[in-house]
């Protein structure tokens, strides 16, 4: 079965991208996959110290709620990450996950013994991301990280959805064309991830 792994990471239970990933999960479930979703704001995951315990085996030594994290993130098929932008970037309880992943990052450049798992691109994200604003340049520094980051963790960006103008709780509600257009995506993911694992 496609695992789909659902990344929450507004600090917001009921922000509007977490409405969007709802929606995305919704669609995905529906196409057959099965989902974990993560609260991201209900872990708790520390920044990375950069102490490099990772360079022996491409493992964060830091033992803490990541740990589980990292697991999953290895053995999905699919991402699906959800984040507010805040000063042009993804949110904190994001950006530390990112950072964390440094990891991942080690093993899969360093380490070339130790190869990250699933690396034969089949593994697919998506990203979600709302801002208050409606700023040319609003995600354009949460793009380059998330991309970095999905290359780091063996993921191909294969669709972003970027939505200006949503600020207080609730917003997207009144924007039922994005609601759908997250459902449709959380299907289209699915479908397009099970056809790379054929």
């Amino acid at each position: 079965m496609t695992k789909i792994l659902a990344i929450y990471g507004s600090p917001r239970r009921k922000g509007n991208t977490s409405e969007l990933l709802k929606r995305s999960v919704q669609g995905a479930t529906e196409s057959g996959a099965q989902i974990e979703e993560i609260f991201l704001r209900d872990l708790k995951i520390s920044p990375c110290l950069e102490i490099y315990g990772c360079k022996k085996t491409g493992r964060c030594v830091i033992n803490d709620d990541f740990q589980n994290v990292y697991d999953k993130i290895l053995s999905s098929h699919g991402i699906i990450l959800a984040s507010p932008i805040f000063f042009y970037m993804v949110s904190a309880h994001t950006k530390i996950l990112m950072d964390r992943c440094q990891s991942l990052w080690v093993k899969k450049y360093w380490l070339k013994n130790t190869p990250i798992e699933n690396t034969n691109n089949t593994k697919k994200g998506l990203f979600i991301s709302a801002g208050a604003t409606k700023g040319k340049r609003l995600f354009d520094g949460a793009l380059l990280g998330v991309r970095y980051f999905f290359d780091a963790i063996d993921v191909d960006l294969w669709k972003s959805l970027l939505y200006r103008g949503l600020d207080l709780e609730g917003d997207v509600l009144n924007h039922p064309d994005y609601l759908e257009e997250a459902y449709n995506s959380g299907k289209e993911l699915v479908n397009i991830v099970q056809d790379s694992l054929r």
